[in-house]
């Protein structure tokens, strides 16, 4: 099965997930953000993740207003845009938007639930491993489980973006030293169960160039809906 199969026909995957940041701090996740009806940004210590209704200069601009000289964010648009007004880009990083389409599975918590007491060990782990962007309050977002091994966080993942109907599986990561031995499959089941219960549908995002990573979630039951920009910025010099 090829890495880049995207699926033509998905039940509940709406235009919804082409704005996922927006929709998410739009309903679910307000409390987590600031914003208003142009741009929306997640709280600096909870995500760098922003959002602008349109692709409109004055919603970017507004966007970009929020930001501090210099002060970055991340983006997840449908298509490159060759300017964004306000920004400077800094990297353009291609990602597989990939929706559950499985069947429903029933599968515990492999390891424990990880809380606030944690979150400076589960930053660390994420720096280490770069599942994607992750700061000191990012599970504060949702659920998030982990295993331990001689007493110290092996490997983890959790729910970051939430919207009526979906839930992202995200920061599903494992310390190199720990690696071989399925734990983020076991994660990831688990909070593929979490979800369903909630009868949301999970879905993720991982970077178009790990084909591995691709092949593995195909085979727990992800298909890829479409593929997805994720731009790197920076608010541009006044």
């Amino acid at each position: 099965m090829s890495a880049s199969r995207v699926v033509q026909s998905m039940p509940l995957a709406t235009t919804t997930l082409d704005n996922p940041v927006w929709n998410a701090l739009s309903l679910t996740q307000a409390p987590f953000g600031e914003g208003d009806e142009l741009a929306k940004r997640y709280l600096p210590d909870i995500s760098p993740l922003a959002a602008t209704v349109n692709l409109s200069a004055e919603a970017h601009l507004r966007l970009a207003g929020m930001l501090g000289p210099g002060q970055g964010a991340g983006l997840v648009l449908t298509a490159r845009i060759s300017t964004l007004p306000g920004f400077e880009i800094m990297q353009w990083l291609p990602v597989n938007q990939m929706v559950w389409e499985g069947e429903r599975v029933l599968v515990e918590n492999p390891g424990e639930v990880l809380g606030n007491e944690d979150a400076l060990e589960m930053l660390a782990l994420a720096q280490l491993t770069k599942p994607g962007p992750f700061a000191i309050r990012t599970n504060e977002l949702g659920r998030y489980i982990g295993i331990r091994k001689e007493g110290k966080l092996a490997a983890m993942a959790g729910e970051r973006m939430r919207m009526p109907g979906f839930t992202e599986i995200s920061a599903v990561c494992t310390h190199p030293d720990h690696r071989g031995h399925g734990y983020a499959t076991e994660l990831v089941l688990a909070m593929v169960t979490t979800i369903q219960q909630r009868c949301d549908v999970p879905f993720l995002h991982v970077a178009a160039e790990n084909a591995p990573a691709i092949k593995i979630y195909e085979k727990l039951g992800f298909r890829t809906r479409r593929l997805m920009q994720f731009a790197i910025v920076k608010r541009a010099a006044a």
